[in-house]
Order: structure tokens, then C-alpha cells, then sequence
């Protein structure tokens, strides 16, 4: 049985759990959005307990896309415990960890043909990807303009869920009776499934090496207000 300590910083929210056997035992979420760097740390001693770090058989971050921020906060975190507790570190994409959010908390409409994972990448575009109703990865990862005839094909084969932080943004210029929406972060929780899996297959990840998957260059700005 794998107890995995999992952990999510790809968008506003953050959040931990604990699995064993790819059931949660623990969890728990932030209410407030971008506190990830002061409560990353304490959410993931919260949902240890008793246990040590050393006592899990791997930690499992999201790996993107998503905020650049919170995607590092994430990964640096999860470096420092799998090097401290000398244990494997495994990562799950976003976009999966929304499909499987979709799926484990009922939220398919009737007769559903896809789910489409939605993060939002500012102005009308977005990460996005598909996924079937159960789980599988139909197409990748890309960037992406929303417009009134994105994912046309697909919502005229059926039910569509749009879900993620860019659903409700998707809501306003797709109007498909196909069309449903679920507005929400990607959760620790609904990584438990994909994260056993990857556990069992052994695909580790570099400790040392392992970078987040940004999909788009961050780009810094410079303040325009005046500092002194």
C-alpha cells in the first residue's frame, strides 16, 4: 500500500492531502487566494499528523500548467521533503488533476462525451486539453483563444464539461446547449488516483532536475508606479 503526500500550487487556491492505496485520508484548503508561500509548508503538517515525511513512499506535486508563482512554491517545496525524507517524487498535470476532480466528485453531465480541463492564461486564452469521461488523454496540452467555435466538434458530438478556473470565462462566449461549466481550482484530493497510478508504474521524477511544465515562458514586468 503507497501513502502518498500530495500537493497542489498551480492556481489561486492551494491545497494537501494524504493518500493510502489512492484513498484520502487527509486534506485540507486554502479559503484565501496566493497564500502559497505561508501555507504550503504548514498544510503539509497538518495533513502528516503523526507521520513523517520519511514515512510516506513518495510526494506528489502538480507539475502544470499553471501559475508560475505557485508552480515553484509547489515544486521547491516538494523537492525539500522528498530530499529531506529521502523518498521519490512524482508530478500530475493540472489539466489531468481537473479531469479526475470532474469525475471522482460527480460532476459529468448525462451522457457526456469529453471533459475539458480549463486554466485560465489571461485575456480570452487558456490552457486547456481533453480528456474522455474516463480519464484518458485524448488531446495535449496547449495554449489557446477561446472563441464562440472553440471545441465546436466536440460539442456537437455530445455533453461538454468545461472545468477549471477558466470555465466561467468559456461560459461567456460559448453558448452550446452541449456546454457545461464548473468553475473551480484544481484540488490536492483528486490528484490520488493518477498519483498511485504513477507510484505503481514507477515513473519518478528527477529530483535534482525536475522543472514545473510552464507551457509559456514567464515573462517579468517592471512596475510602472513610481517607488520613491
Amino acid at each position: 500500500m503507497a501513502r502518498i503526500l500530495l500537493i497542489e500550487t498551480s492556481t489561486s487556491l492551494c491545497s494537501a492531502a494524504l493518500s493510502e492505496n489512492g484513498a484520502i485520508v487527509s486534506y485540507v484548503e486554502s479559503t484565501e487566494p496566493r497564500v502559497h508561500a505561508s501555507m504550503t509548508a504548514p498544510f503539509v503538517k497538518k495533513v502528516l499528523g503523526d507521520n513523517k515525511v520519511s514515512d510516506c513512499d513518495a510526494v506528489c506535486v502538480s507539475r502544470g500548467p499553471g501559475s508560475y508563482t505557485g508552480l515553484r512554491v509547489g515544486v521547491s517545496t516538494a523537492k525539500g521533503l522528498c530530499f529531506g525524507g529521502d523518498i521519490p517524487l512524482l508530478s500530475v498535470g493540472t489539466l489531468d488533476t481537473l479531469a479526475f476532480q470532474a469525475i471522482g466528485e460527480g460532476l459529468l453531465p448525462e451522457g457526456c462525451r469529453y471533459i475539458v480541463p480549463i486554466i485560465d492564461a489571461r485575456r480570452m486564452e487558456v490552457y486547456s486539453a481533453i480528456f474522455s469521461p474516463h480519464g484518458e488523454q485524448l488531446r495535449d496540452v496547449k495554449s489557446e483563444i477561446i472563441d464562440a467555435q472553440s471545441f465546436a466538434k466536440e460539442l456537437s458530438e455530445g455533453s461538454v464539461l468545461f472545468i477549471g478556473d477558466g470555465a466561467k470565462k468559456c461560459s461567456e462566449v460559448i453558448s452550446s446547449s452541449n456546454a457545461y461549466f464548473s468553475q473551480c481550482c484544481p484540488k490536492a484530493s483528486s490528484m490520488a488516483i493518477p498519483a498511485e497510478r504513477s507510484y505503481k508504474e514507477k515513473r519518478f521524477e528527477d529530483v535534482a532536475y525536475f522543472e514545473p511544465f510552464y507551457l509559456k515562458d514567464f515573462v517579468a514586468t517592471v512596475s510602472r508606479k513610481n517607488l520613491f
